[in-house]
């Protein structure tokens, strides 16, 4: 496993980092989730992504049970804040100071730590004042709850003025967790560019465009029974943007690439998304502990600038780089 530094900062974290959106306490049984987080361990992961709201708290109960034991030092433990969580009443949702401060001491009492080495903004709340929300993250970092403070899906413009108050706060924003992967690069126009200015790396999700990069998803077939493209529990949503033929058929032309290359289509992902020196880890997830085995091996790979040029080719106008998609996919006020 490589590792890197994360933002204008000394915390180093694994490049592949293990995430359990949509898995654990939701598609997967506890016991396999545990497996896969037994594998990621042994496979030298050390960074650790979860967020209040997946599977509506029940994978961080997961995953705290998952790592008990191990040496708290030598983990990286990141979670969220933002969706509705619990019961969804008026106050379990946002970033207000209400909600920050309660959240955080429900995701360490799950987790079975006593701080998380970041907290992340999982959306920007328009509803509530910034300087309230920082002032809040401010409180957690004070009090030891957290060490270092980051964003989700927030647009370069909000990152520079969350990154300002923090600084005037005296706290250290040193990441942004947004999607990105060979089929989705929005971040690319500003957020990078606005990131490396201010210090801030990224931590990515779906490297794997949700599965279409493996290349199991044909042109004019069914998806494979037991695929997320087939989950009613919120996978099936997520990945039908990527579900067009025209997308599954530039998606089957990597497949030389990734031969040439000598890695899986998969590999091959998650390898081109750790190619961007602002990306400091991928996340990915897995249902099975030989999907952690073979994710691993995507760390420090470096592919060649024909590999990254044949990547672009394969894949051409299907591509979505708009960076005004990150403030089109972004909730407009909160959902409760």
């Amino acid at each position: 496993m490589d590792f890197r530094y994360l933002g204008n900062s000394g915390l180093k974290i694994s490049e592949i980092t293990y995430g359990n959106w949509l898995t654990h306490g939701s598609q997967v049984e506890n016991d396999a989730a545990t497996a896969c987080v037994r594998a990621a361990l042994e496979h030298g992961i050390s960074t650790f992504d979860t967020a209040d709201v997946y599977a509506n708290t029940k994978a961080e109960t997961v995953l705290g049970e998952a790592l008990k034991g191990e040496r708290r030092e030598s983990l990286e433990i990141f979670t969220k804040v933002y969706w509705p969580t619990g019961p969804g009443g008026k106050n379990d949702t946002g970033l207000s100071r209400k909600h920050i401060l309660e959240s955080i001491n429900g995701s360490l009492t799950r987790l079975q730590t006593d701080y998380v080495d970041l907290y992340q903004a999982h959306r920007y709340d328009t509803e509530t004042p910034l300087e309230e929300t920082m002032q809040a993250f401010a409180d957690v970092v004070r009090q030891g709850k957290a060490l270092y403070i980051g964003v989700s899906e927030w647009t370069a413009d909000q990152i520079r003025a969350g990154h300002a108050l923090a600084k005037d706060l005296g706290i250290q924003l040193i990441s942004s967790q947004p999607q990105y992967s060979m089929l989705w690069r929005v971040i690319e126009g500003e957020v990078v560019p606005a990131s490396e200015e201010l210090g801030v790396s990224q931590i990515v999700w779906s490297p794997i465009a949700q599965g279409i990069l493996t290349g199991k998803y044909k042109p004019g077939q069914a998806p494979p029974a037991g695929s997320r493209a087939t989950d009613e529990k919120g996978g099936a949503d997520m990945i039908k943007r990527f579900m067009d033929d025209d997308i599954l058929t530039r998606v089957q032309k990597l497949q030389p690439i990734a031969d040439e290359a000598g890695l899986t289509m998969a590999q091959l992902a998650i390898a081109w998304v750790l190619q961007n020196d602002n990306v400091a880890a991928a996340i990915v997830g897995a249902s099975r502990p030989e999907q952690v085995e073979s994710n691993v091996k995507a760390a420090g790979v470096r592919l060649e600038a024909s590999a990254m040029q044949a990547i672009d080719d394969a894949l051409g106008d299907v591509v979505v780089r708009d960076p005004a998609m990150t403030a089109k996919t972004a909730p407009q006020a909160r959902v409760a």
